[in-house]
């Protein structure tokens, strides 16, 4: 298959090689243009492109770009794109470390990925954002194996959702239905589920206990919890963090 991915951080790096290595045509791009991709495109053996071309010659698209940036991506990006190629949408709000404050996420009933989705103009199916990058390539582990670390997978159309899924399983994860985009709260940042790393059975388990509408307390707790996940980071990393 062919696949664009817009977004060259530390997700959409790890993703390129991992693709490549299924046997996929990966086209890769970020926004300083293909000339800055020569090494990572090297490493990866994916096609250095600009976003334009990345989604165009994609049969499934991964935006993978800080939260922030979206607004600024192209706005014809995705003209004569047909409708039933899959838009994968893998970002975090970190308003701490990254983004600023976008007021329609703080207290709007918009989740992330909607958020996105509005500003795409195009369906998005959430996943890849609860796991650190690194184990997208780490954690891999054959179907069947002990302890497999399954990843939610949500969105609104089924059939993009179920190739999304397919992709997810043969990456070397277990995958999750995690509902409609609008329950894709239940893996955003701050959860129980964000950077866990649960098998199946449990992450099954945590999603049901949290419910299918979020509470106000919900979101009360799960901000705070973000906030000093992303104390943390700023700690680690800098306040400045890349990858998406």
């Amino acid at each position: 298959m062919n696949i664009g991915i817009i977004g060259a951080g530390a997700i959409g790096g790890t993703l390129a090689g991992q693709l490549t290595k299924l046997g996929h045509t990966v086209y890769l791009a970020n926004s300083r243009g293909p000339e800055t991709l020569t090494d990572l495109a090297a490493k990866t053996g994916a096609k250095a492109v600009t976003a334009r071309e990345a989604a165009q010659h994609g049969e499934l698209i991964i935006v993978t770009i800080p939260l922030r940036n979206i607004p600024d991506l192209p706005k014809d990006l995705f003209e004569g794109v047909p409708a039933s190629v899959p838009v994968i949408d893998t970002s975090n709000y970190y308003p701490l470390l990254r983004d600023g404050q976008i007021p329609e996420l703080e207290h709007g009933p918009l989740t992330e990925s909607e958020w996105v989705q509005q500003h795409l103009g195009r369906p998005v199916v959430k996943v890849f954002n609860n796991i650190h990058a690194e184990h997208i390539a780490s954690a891999a582990k054959p179907a069947g194996t002990p302890g497999r670390v399954a990843l939610p997978v949500a969105g609104d159309d089924a059939a993009a959702k179920q190739q999304v899924m397919k992709l997810v399983e043969a990456l070397g994860f277990d995958a999750v239905d995690d509902g409609s985009l609008h329950e894709s709260w239940r893996q955003q940042p701050g959860t129980p589920v964000y950077g866990a790393d649960l098998t199946a059975p449990d992450l099954k388990k945590q999603l049901e206990s949290l419910g299918t509408k979020r509470t106000e307390e919900q979101r009360q707790q799960f901000a705070t919890n973000h906030a000093a996940q992303e104390e943390a980071m700023i700690k680690q990393y800098g306040s400045q963090r890349k990858d998406a």
